[in-house]
């Protein structure tokens, strides 16, 4: 991926808003907070939720190469998920207010 979004003080250049939906058996099997755990590791920030179709919407904003590695996790997901597939798209602004720092469950 390249190119960079700018939003004022909430990205840096250099970083995409990624927006990834995420369908399979996603939901009530800890898929959020395994995402949560991976945008921390590797230095993203956003938030994550349960849709009412039964997909996970994440939007997350970092470097490049952090978000190649959050996207191959995500795609993974975790022990007793199933991921089914990946709908990725690059923002040009958030569709809710992140979080001023970290990642969220909302």
């Amino acid at each position: 991926m390249t190119g960079s979004a700018i939003l004022g003080d909430l990205v840096e250049v250099g970083s995409e808003i990624l927006q990834l939906v995420v369908a399979g058996r996603v939901q009530g099997v800890a898929f959020r907070a395994y995402t949560r755990r991976a945008a921390q590791a590797l230095g993203l920030r956003g938030w994550v939720r349960n849709c009412p179709d039964g997909t996970v919407e994440i939007q997350v904003v970092g470097a490049a190469e952090a978000l190649d590695a959050f996207r191959r996790q995500v795609t993974r997901g975790p022990r007793f998920s199933r991921v089914d597939g990946v709908r990725v798209g690059v923002l040009s602004e958030w569709t809710e207010p992140p979080p001023k720092e970290g990642f969220e469950i909302i």
